[in-house]
Formats: structure tokens, sequence, C-alpha cells
């Protein structure tokens, strides 16, 4: 640390030119590091339904099918006739990266009506009124591409009016087009806030400027360095706001302790030197323990984790020494200025607030084992929101032509089964009426069930041939009429997987893959997932306390602090019976124990500095508390309103849900800080 300081105090113009030149590369890597949409996508490889979904995608080109909705019917009630369709179709086998399109036409002379065609036939692409049919396109490219959200988003623009999308594939598009579009829009209301908040209790209005233009500078080295490894969407979404609400932490410390140190130093380089040696436990403390609760994600099975957890720690990490080298740096250069504006903080004087609690220790301390368990049970109990359907709005392109599906083909969700082709037909035309049967399929495209177990491939046409035979391998669709992460759903994917198995046996293969069965999976593995990741955290967290305090009794009271806190803020949800998103367990366990353990940290800390200059217990902690829970004030406030300001304007509901809990997450943790961990200490 002190070639750290000496470096800050003796060359802070050369860091400040360093750190503004080194926003060039980290702003060129980010505007190409590489974003992915498909949430699925971050499944465990071992899984049969990604296998089967590999297959898909190499073999078929379907693993990322969107499914065109087409209305059948003029405004003043004409039909349209097939040819108009089959040229929508063919403009669409022409856009880049498209590899198939699967309609009417592929298997029945278009000069047939719709509404004579053979049951088999038109329950699968004709509504039960008419009114709409629908087509099945296929790419060459996974789901999570960038070139297939390229290839939706011109499949869009030549679409008829009353014309819908539905698919994984559209949905990542559509939402591609909305994080690109609110990202900038909750990252300066993040900004205004955190600005606005610290001008109010801070003593500059320069300040502020500087402290959020330093963490900015850190998000941007972060976020440029997530070109070497791409990010999913909701990374992309959250890290800039996490990394601003984790690290401004360690930069309040650093200032109130800078600001301390002025009353006691002969100049402003001495005061920093001082104050960066000060704080040099409590920030080493508190960005280790956020640091593991990060990292704690990257054991998730679901890589979905490993990718947040990853760029969250590099995040950390940068961030730290962002606030030990570049701050110092600014604050120097700038001093003059930010004793210039100065003026008087809002900070509520916490004296009297402080002494009402140590003088009720007792009280508190019973009070918080009480709150133990009913927190714990309304946390258990907590309702996961797994479709990702559901986390677009209502007038998104997808959740229109999703709810189409639904109300017009008595279809919700689309599972695919791929067989070996050397299966006996005979044979798989008993399992395909066998799967027709399980209750909720609505229907099925089979190509036994249309050409027949008697007519030889050489006769059938080509193009019929390689849209469901390709490599021995043979696909069949399933329509179902159950909405994907439903108990309905996985109780039906389950039964047909079992039905593939019968028939397919040890001598042959047979995977059941698509939105229902990767749903399913999904599901199973997050649950793992969430035990996992939070026993990891709270272990990783206590050892980091443990060290850094010399202690077991702090660690445990800390964490059994945050702990509680968790519970309380999930418990929320489970009062007012709001579903909240699956990956949100996970996030917020790891996230609000790393971060929000800071101020446990630095409360601790400082009680245990004034014990070691000679305070008695009860005056230790009276001063501890009173100078800890300004800067733990400070800390709640910038994290509640940075992230507050995501959730009042974003459209996406993972986005919105993670948000709005890390908001109350970091109010309800330093309450909790205050209220309980102040006397349990102190007692």
């Amino acid at each position: 640390m002190k070639k750290i300081s000496d470096l800050v105090v003796n060359k802070p113009k050369l860091i400040v030119l360093i750190s503004l030149l080194l926003l060039i590369p980290a702003t060129i890597s980010y505007i190409f590091t590489n974003v992915n949409y498909d949430i699925l996508s971050y499944l465990p490889s071992k899984l049969d339904s990604v296998k089967g979904e590999n297959i898909l995608e190499e073999d078929f080109g379907g693993g990322s099918m969107t499914i065109v909705l087409v209305k059948t019917v003029d405004d003043n009630g004409g039909k349209i006739s097939p040819n108009t369709v089959m040229k929508l179709k063919n403009n669409i086998s022409e856009i880049k990266n498209v590899s198939n399109v699967l309609w009417a036409d592929n298997i029945m002379d278009t000069s047939v009506p719709g509404d004579i065609l053979p049951d088999d036939v038109k329950n699968v692409f004709y509504s039960s009124d008419g009114e709409y049919t629908m087509m099945f396109v296929s790419y060459s490219e996974d789901a999570s591409s960038k070139d297939i959200i390229k290839s939706v988003k011109e499949i869009k623009k030549i679409l008829p009016e009353n014309c819908y999308l539905s698919g994984i594939s559209a949905m990542n598009s559509d939402t591609k087009e909305m994080t690109d579009s609110e990202t900038p829009i909750y990252i300066l209301i993040a900004v205004a806030l955190a600005i606005i908040t610290m001008m109010i209790t801070m003593e500059s209005y320069v300040m502020p400027f500087i402290l959020v233009g330093v963490i900015g500078i850190a998000v941007m080295y972060n976020m440029g360095t997530n070109f070497f490894m791409g990010v999913s969407y909701i990374t992309q979404s959250i890290a800039a706001i996490l990394q601003l609400g984790v690290t401004i932490d360690y930069s309040i410390f650093l200032v109130n302790r800078y600001n301390e140190e002025r009353k006691y130093s002969r100049t402003k380089e001495e005061a920093m030197a001082r104050a960066l040696h000060g704080s040099f436990i409590s920030l080493s403390g508190s960005s280790l323990t956020t640091l593991f609760g990060f990292l704690a994600l990257c054991f998730m099975q679901l890589t979905l984790g490993l990718n947040i957890g990853i760029v969250m720690a590099k995040g950390v990490i940068i961030g730290v020494l962002s606030v030990v080298i570049i701050l110092p740096a600014f604050m120097l250069v700038f001093d003059s200025a930010i004793n210039r504006h100065k003026h008087k903080p809002f900070t509520p004087d916490f004296g009297k607030f402080v002494n009402h609690i140590i003088k009720r220790k007792k009280a508190f301390a019973a009070l918080f084992i009480i709150i133990i368990i009913p927190s714990l049970l309304l946390s258990a109990n907590v309702k996961k929101n797994y479709n990702l359907n559901a986390e677009l709005p209502d007038d998104a392109t997808t959740t229109v032509g999703t709810a189409l599906l639904k109300e017009k083909f008595n279809m919700t969700t689309s599972h695919f089964i791929i067989v070996d082709d050397s299966i006996p037909a005979s044979k798989l035309v008993r399992m395909e009426n066998e799967i027709s049967n399980v209750e909720g399929v609505s229907s099925m495209l089979a190509y036994d069930m249309f050409v027949g177990t008697s007519i030889p491939d050489s006769i059938v046409p080509d193009d019929v041939i390689d849209i469901v035979k390709q490599n021995g391998r043979q696909v069949m669709l399933v329509n179902s009429i159950y909405e994907s992460s439903t108990d309905k759903c996985n109780e039906q994917v389950e039964k047909i997987e079992n039905i593939v198995q019968k028939y397919t046996g040890s001598e042959h293969y047979g995977y059941v893959t698509g939105e229902g069965a990767l749903y399913k999976d999904l599901i199973e593995t997050t649950k793992v997932d969430f035990a996992v990741t939070s026993l990891i955290s709270i272990i990783a967290v206590f050892i980091v306390i443990a060290i850094v305090f010399k202690s077991i009794s702090i660690p445990f009271i800390l964490i059994i602090a945050i702990e509680v806190a968790i519970w309380i803020n999930q418990g929320i949800s489970t009062l007012f019976g709001t579903a909240i998103p699956f990956i949100a367990p996970t996030v917020i366990s790891c996230i609000q124990l790393g971060a929000t353990v800071d101020y446990a940290i630095l409360l601790t800390s400082r009680f245990k500095e004034e014990l070691a200059r000679g305070a008695g217990r009860t005056a230790a902690m009276r001063k501890a508390a009173n100078e800890a829970i300004r800067s733990v004030f400070q800390s709640a406030m910038l994290f509640f309103f940075a992230t507050f300001g995501v959730y009042l304007v974003c459209s996406i509901s993972i986005v919105k849900s993670l948000c709005a809990m890390l908001a109350r997450g970091s109010l309800i943790s330093a309450l909790v800080i205050v209220l309980f961990v102040t006397p349990i200490l102190l007692l």
C-alpha cells in the first residue's frame, strides 16, 4: 500500500492522463463485444435436451426456429391466396442465414384449398378458424448468433400487416431491440440519481462528478475487457449499474477517511497517504467479500452464472484499483475545485438513534433472533418464474405471436424429437401415434405420418427429405397446448421422453428437445445451483472475514445478519404473491451478501479501531456507529437509487425484477446492520 500511496501522491497528473487514454481501447473493445441473448444456450452440454438442440442446429438448422404467423383473411373478409403466402415464403427463404422455410406446400400442392386439406396437414399449418397459417423458419446458425438476430430483423421488415413471429430467435431479437434502446437511458438515470444523492449527502458539489467519473472509467475498462469472452444480455444490462452500486462504497469510504485525515495533516498529499493506509482494512475486506460473492456464481451449472460472476468479479478488482489509484489522483488534481464549491451536506445526525439502539441492545438482539425463522420460511416459499417469454412486454412481437399461437392453433410450445433413422418405419409410426395421444399434444408433424410406411425415400422429393432427414437422423415436431416451464408442460415432456426411450431402446438413440425440454432442464439445474452457490458464497465470505478480523465469532455474526436481510428481501415477494425470475435467488444471494456485508465490515473494523485506541466498549461502539452509519447511509442510498432508477424505466422484467430486489436489498441490509449488528457486536 505504501508504494501505491507514494505513486498516487507523487504522480497524480500522470495517472489522470493515462487513465483517460486507456478509455480509447476500452471503448473500441466494448463496441465489438459479442452479446448473447439466448439464456437457454447457457445450459450444461451434458443434458440430453442440449445434445438434441445441438443436433437440431447442426443437421437441420432448426435449433433457432422462428414461427411466422401469416393472416390469410384481409380486412374485407376475403381469403388471401396460397400464392401470396408462397411469395412471402420465398422472400423469407432469400434472407441471409435462412436455411429452410417449411409450409404446407412442402407436403401438399398449394392448389388444394386450405379448408379441404387432410386434417393432419391442416391442423399443423392452419388455425382452426382458417384466419391464420403458419410457417417454420430455420437457420444456419444457433439462436444466440448475431447473424440470426439480423435475419429475424429482416423478416420483420418484409412481413405484411397483422403478421407476427414466435420462437426463441424472435424473442432474442425483441430482447436485443429493447436492451439496445433502454440500456443507455437507465444508465443515464442511474448516474443522474447517484450524482443528485451525493450532492445532497456530500459537502462538495464537485466531488460527486469526480466519483461517478472515476467509476465510469472503471466500468468502461470492465466492459471493454468483456471482448475476450462475450456477455449475456442480462450481464450487459446490469453490470454497469452493479459496478456503480458496489464500488461506490469503496469510494465513499476513502473520501470520508480523507476528509477526516485532512483535519490532522499538514498537506493534502499527507492526508491522502494516511487515508489510503487507514481505509486499507475496510477496502480489502469489503472488496474481497464482494469478489468472492460474485465468484460463487461461477460454480453454477447454468453457465450464465459463470458469465455474470467473471464480469462482476473483474469489475470489483478494476473498481478497487480505480479507487486506490485513479480516484486519489483525481481528488488531488482537482482539490482546489472540490474545496471551492463546498456546501453544508444533508447528513442526518444519527447520534440519538445510535444511543437508543445501544441503550436497548438486548431488546434489539432478541428481536433479531425472533425474526430469523419467519424470514427464512417466507424466503423458502417464494415463487419463481422460468418462462422467458413472460419477461417481454405485452406489446412485443413475440408476446403477441405466442398469444396468437395459443388462441388460434391451440399451441403454445413446440417439442422436437430426434431419432435414429434406421428404426423401422412401422415402429416409428406406433411411437408417433402414442405421442399424439399424450395429454396436451395439439398436433404432430412427422415424416411417416404423411408419406406412409410403404413409400420408399427414393421417390419422395428431395426438398421434403432434407427437411426431416439428415445424416442418418430423423426429426419430428410435436406441438403442445401447455406453456413451457409450467408443471403440466414438464410432465408432458417427461411422458414423451419415456415413450421415445421405449421405442428407441438401448440399440438406438432418441432425444427430446425444444423450449419445453430445455425449460424443464433449466428448472432442475437452477434448483441445484441455488443451493451450491449460496453455500460457496457463505463459506468464502466467512473465511475472508475470519482472516481479516482474526476471529470466528465476527464472521458468524456478520453473515447471519446479511442472510436474514436476504431472506427478508425475498420474503417480501412471497408476502405480496410476486413471482421472481428464476435466476434472482442465486444472483441476489451472492450479490447482496458480497456487496452489503461491506457495511457490516466497516462498522466492525471501526469498532475494533476505537477499542484499540483504549476506548471502553460502549464509547467505542457509539463513536464507531456514528462514523460508520454515515458512510453506510450514503452507500445504501446510492445503491438504492442506482438500481431503483433501472427498475422504473426498464421493460424487460427479468432485469427490472433483479434491480428492484437489489434496490430493496441494499436498504434492508443497511437497516439490519444498524439495528441488529450494532447491539450484537456490543453484547
